[in-house]
């Protein structure tokens, strides 16, 4: 297999899209960060003095999907055309998923976005939360599945993802 970012001669190369044709592509990452349960609570109850974690996870996650071609060197800039993210507790892990849809209609995939979204809102909630909970856990991180381009569809191989339980009441500690 040859790596598009790789010229013959093995040094790093930003791929030429130029001659592409622009089609609409889409991208979906997901990400779990996983927390004392009874700072879940709290945060999926608004109840931490830093404020709103989710709404702050959430702009984090657009902003950074919005700046990738700025943080990995070889990503193109790209006009996005959308980015959702959703931020849902998973009970039953004591976790934070966070996932990121990201489209374009373009020349190439926005796979890199999705996964930056990801990533960002994962640390916001992280920096948010620290001095109650130094010990969350990051991870894992991974593409879902993305449309468009060449290679047309993908999705991963485990195909079923980690479903959310949705936290109608807080758990007791």
């Amino acid at each position: 297999m040859s790596l598009t970012h790789l010229t013959a001669s093995g040094q790093a190369q930003m791929v030429d899209v130029g001659d592409r044709v622009p089609t609409r592509r889409e991208a979906v990452a997901e990400g779990w960060i996983r927390m004392q349960p009874q700072l879940l609570q709290q945060v999926c109850s608004g109840d931490l003095p830093k404020g709103d974690v989710v709404a702050v996870a959430r702009i984090a996650a657009v902003q950074a999907a919005k700046r990738t071609w700025e943080l990995v060197p070889l990503c193109h800039p790209i006009p996005l055309t959308a980015v959702a993210v959703a931020v849902e507790p998973v009970v039953g892990q004591q976790a934070l998923r966070i996932e990121a849809t990201v489209r374009t209609h373009g020349p190439t995939g926005v796979e890199m976005e999705a996964l930056t979204a990801v990533q960002v809102g994962l640390l916001a909630v992280y920096d948010m939360c620290k001095a109650a909970d130094p010990a969350m856990e990051i991870g894992p991180v991974r593409l879902r599945s993305k449309q468009g381009g060449r290679n047309g569809a993908w999705q991963h191989p485990a195909m079923e993802p980690m479903e959310p339980h949705v936290m109608t009441s807080p758990e007791p500690a």
